[in-house]
Formats: C-alpha cells, structure tokens, sequence
C-alpha cells in the first residue's frame, strides 16, 4: 500500500525538495502552506504533471482547527498518515535587545506550536496503526545557539527537546521520533548574506560549501525508510561538518 506523508511548510525552500523527493519515491505527498500559495500550486502543478500524487492544502498550523481539518481530510483522502515533517519555519536576525514580544510570541507560535499541534493531531491515528514516523527540522542554531537570533535558536532548540522526549512517549507503539538539524542550506531563507558573510560561512565549514535542500531530503527520507525503523530520538545534523 502507498505511503502517505503531511509536510508542513513545503512551497518551497527545503520543504518543497523533500515534497519533491517523496513524491518520486512512490509517496502520496501532502503539500502544506500558508501564505506562499503560487509556489505551492506550481510546485502542485509540475508533480501533477510528472504522475506523482499530489495534494495542496492551506492551512495555518498555529491555529487548531486548522490543522484538525488538514489531517481529517487528509486520511480522508489517502487512507493514512505514516509520516509527518514538521518543517515549516521562519527565521529573523535581530539584537535580543530589540526582539519585541509579538516576534517572539511569532517564532514561538510557527516552529512550537505549529508542531506541538500537528504531531498531536497525527499521533491518536499513528498509535492506533501501531506505526508512524514524525520528522522534524529544526537547525545547528538549536544545538549551539546563534547570536542575533536568539528567538530562532530558542525555538529550534525547543524542537530538539520535543522531539527527544516524545520518542520515549510513542516509541512503545512503535513510532519513530527523529530530529533533522540543517547547517547553512542554499535556500530563499539565506538569500540575505552578503557574497563576504558567505564566505565566512564556508571558510567555517570542512567541506567548504552550503548544502543543497535535496541533501536535507534525502536524509528525511531515509529517517522515513523501513531501513531507519530501529532510529528514534535523534538528531542528525546535516551541516558539512560546521558543528561537530
């Protein structure tokens, strides 16, 4: 029977490549979004076009009732949800000093409660098939902090504590519970470094390059695999060796 994965977040960015990367692999492929819609029915369109099965559904992942009906529908139309990435995410650089509480409750609200509300959502229908795979992106950003974002390092560091314990919670029903921490990745998100800050950043990394999204993908697929079913409450971090 085909799989069916929800990934939240994926219009585009490393969302939109593992929407991809899933689709190819046989996968019923529930594309998530909230405000990037163009990019959500393109990238709708093109796997559409390519014979995958597809599905675009908007949906504020911050707000309950939102996501009781995204899920809803969702097994509705596919049967099941056997996995979940919790990808959708924001990201700000600014002063701690000059953070105001409405960016704070935001960052909080997208990355902690958007997936404390999806994975609570998912999990009764995981438990009562007895299997199911939560994925979750957080960053390097949550394992060693970042300054000038500490709001965005404070809730990626949340995912990895979220993600850890729930494993213990779910694995007696037999659901894994893992944790993907990208480095710095080409995307749209670090499209506001400058060519030196770049720079920087690669000199600091040992192989000397950004990752590219479908690596990231890649490896959530195969956290997603059969192959990975004895993996549950870890972080992999993807990052070229920036953080060791």
């Amino acid at each position: 029977m085909k799989k069916t994965v929800l990934i939240t977040g994926s219009s585009r960015g490393i969302g939109s490549s593992i929407a991809e990367t899933f689709a190819q692999n046989n996968y019923n492929v529930i594309i998530n979004y909230f405000k990037s819609e163009k990019k959500a029915l393109d990238l709708e369109s093109n796997l559409l076009k390519a014979g995958y099965s597809v599905m675009v559904y908007k949906a504020d992942i911050r707000k309950r009732k939102e996501v009781e009906a995204m899920v809803n529908d969702s097994i509705q139309k596919f049967g099941s949800i056997d996995v979940l990435v919790n990808n959708a995410g924001i990201s700000q650089q600014k002063l701690f000093t000059d953070i105001t509480e409405d960016e704070w409750d935001n960052m909080m609200n997208i990355h902690i409660k958007g997936m404390f509300n999806c994975s609570q959502c998912v999990a009764p229908h995981m438990i009562s098939n007895k299997k199911g795979k939560i994925i979750n992106i957080s960053s390097i950003w949550g394992m060693v902090g970042a300054s000038c974002e500490v709001h965005y390092s404070t809730a990626k560091a949340g995912i990895i504590g979220f993600t850890k314990a729930l494993a213990k919670e779910l694995g007696p029903s037999n659901i894994q519970v893992n944790c993907i921490a990208p480095g710095i990745i080409e995307t749209d998100m670090n499209s506001f470094l400058n060519e030196e800050e770049k720079s920087w950043l690669v000199e600091d990394t040992p192989l000397m390059r950004f990752g590219k999204p479908e690596e990231v993908a890649e490896n959530v697929l195969y956290i997603a695999s059969e192959k990975a079913d004895f993996i549950t409450g870890q972080v992999i971090s993807v990052n070229g060796g920036f953080v060791i």
